[in-house]
């Protein structure tokens, strides 16, 4: 890393953490679910792909800048690590965006954890990624290998969600939607990340191959 990757890199990590903080608190300690009790809040923020997609993008940029020469540091010094965490970060953004953001109006502390998470870590963090992050070795089978983890999240939401009749997100809200309705929106998102996948890979080759023929 350079310095100027150093200090974005810092920022947006810091940045991260204190959404997540602040969010780790208002589901702790919000009084307006007081009949769920610890336990369950403490799993229910971890089952939120909001969380989690920005502890990614926490954790990493963490371990780039104080274990670079680790084994976790240099995986997440990957292009391809760091391309995969661009686009879970960027699909946290748009479904907020397009679905989530008009179901609920927050306000205080809750709209500043809310913007924070779904707002300012996705563009920061995408704006770190097409201007600093170096794009070369990104392949199309890349995409295939990142559905991993939004394949795991669904299906343990589902999985949860049947056994503690709690869903984190509506489009995958069994009790609500039943469970065809469910899946299909599941699969649909999952098919995103895919597509989204597939266009973030162009960008970066397409840069790539402009920086390589760039003159001088």
């Amino acid at each position: 890393m350079n310095k100027v990757e150093r200090l974005a890199a810092a920022l947006i990590a810091s940045i991260a953490w204190l959404g997540l903080g602040l969010q780790f608190y208002l589901i702790m300690f919000d009084p307006v679910v007081g009949e769920v009790s610890a336990g369950q809040r403490f799993v229910n923020f971890f089952s939120y792909f909001t969380v989690l997609s920005n502890m990614i993008v926490a954790i990493s940029l963490t371990a780039s800048l104080v274990l670079p020469g680790s084994a976790i540091g240099q995986f997440f010094s990957q292009t391809s690590t760091r391309t995969a965490i661009a686009v879970y970060i960027a699909v946290v953004g748009l479904v907020y965006t397009l679905v989530l953001r008009s179901i609920w109006n927050p306000s205080g502390l809750a709209l500043i954890a809310d913007r924070t998470l779904h707002d300012v870590v996705p563009v920061l963090y995408l704006l770190y990624w097409l201007a600093l992050v170096s794009k070369s070795g990104l392949n199309w089978s890349g995409p295939v290998w990142w559905l991993i983890y939004p394949i795991v999240y669904m299906t343990y939401s589902i999985v949860r969600g049947a056994i503690m009749g709690w869903y984190p997100y509506p489009f995958a809200d069994v009790t609500q939607l039943g469970y065809p309705t469910a899946l299909v929106n599941s699969a649909l998102v999952v098919v995103g990340f895919f597509v989204i996948g597939i266009l973030f890979v162009a960008i970066g080759k397409l840069k790539s191959r402009t920086a390589n023929t760039a003159p001088g």
